[in-house]
């Protein structure tokens, strides 16, 4: 028997010291969104469920794509605990990522919910997708499993920053994920990717990860100067931007470029 390997770019590339960068889907509902992240540099799918609308059978033929492809499947869900956890898994999805994780409780729910006995709850099964339904033995395949899903929170409120310590110490999660944008609503500075204390925030989140043997995760600020700091402090885990953003800048790029062309000829 050909031997037993899941593939996860996203936790493969951070295991080797490196960011992992991440195409946020929202608008996409075919598995070529999976080829063009892997054409574009991307090394992830984040399918947003929590700002878009996705049926579960959209998303399994999602990550199937995905598989082949050699790009994650990672899946946004808005709470922790959400039904289709363990159906997303099963589907064939690489990682959950919980947004809005407020304290150390919640992050244990989630590791419940996405983890195998004995530090989670999740169900069992003799075949899955990702191994092409091939069988393996059950200590072997249960093992490589665990080893290649990513498991993470999202901090977005002030609240969440204050037990940030407490989370980041929660045994089972991968990666601690900033969300900038709900943060700074909550913290009553929406939109202010520069203000000090933010930065402060990303600085100490960066730390803590590193303290506690996790990966730190960013999405919300583009400022590639700003991020390209964070990532050479230890950011690993990045949300590039949205598909939706992604082909608004690039048709009206177009439209602009060609509607001067006409301009200076006339």
């Amino acid at each position: 028997m050909e031997k037993l390997h899941v593939g996860n770019a996203a936790l493969e590339r951070m295991r080797a010291g490196e960011v992992t960068l991440g195409l946020v889907v929202r608008l996409a509902r075919s598995g070529e969104v999976a080829a063009i992240a892997k054409v574009s540099g991307h090394d992830f799918l984040f399918i947003d469920t929590q700002h878009a609308l996705f049926s579960l059978e959209t998303i399994g033929h999602i990550a199937q794509a995905a598989i082949g492809c050699g790009v994650a499947t990672i899946v946004r869900v808005p709470r922790h605990d959400d039904p289709d956890i363990a159906k997303l898994l099963d589907a064939g999805v690489s990682g959950i990522v919980v947004a809005d994780v407020a304290n150390a409780d919640q992050a244990r729910r989630v590791v419940e919910a996405c983890r195998f006995p004995p530090l989670g709850k999740r169900s069992v099964q003799s075949t899955y997708s990702v191994t092409g339904y091939r069988p393996y033995p059950i200590v072997e395949l249960l093992r490589e499993i665990e080893d290649k899903t990513l498991v993470a929170c999202m901090i977005e409120t002030v609240e969440g920053v204050e037990n940030l310590d407490a989370i980041a110490a929660v045994e089972g999660v991968d990666v601690i994920h900033l969300g900038c944008t709900d943060l700074l609503a909550d913290m009553g500075k929406p939109g202010a990717f520069d203000d000090p204390e933010l930065l402060s925030v990303v600085h100490r989140l960066i730390s803590t990860c590193g303290a506690n043997g996790k990966f730190a995760g960013l999405g919300g600020d583009r400022n590639l100067e700003r991020l390209a700091g964070y990532i050479e402090k230890g950011l690993r885990f990045h949300t590039t931007q949205t598909d939706i953003t992604y082909l608004i800048e690039g048709a009206s790029q177009r439209a602009k470029a060609l509607k001067n062309a006409v301009k200076a000829r006339s």
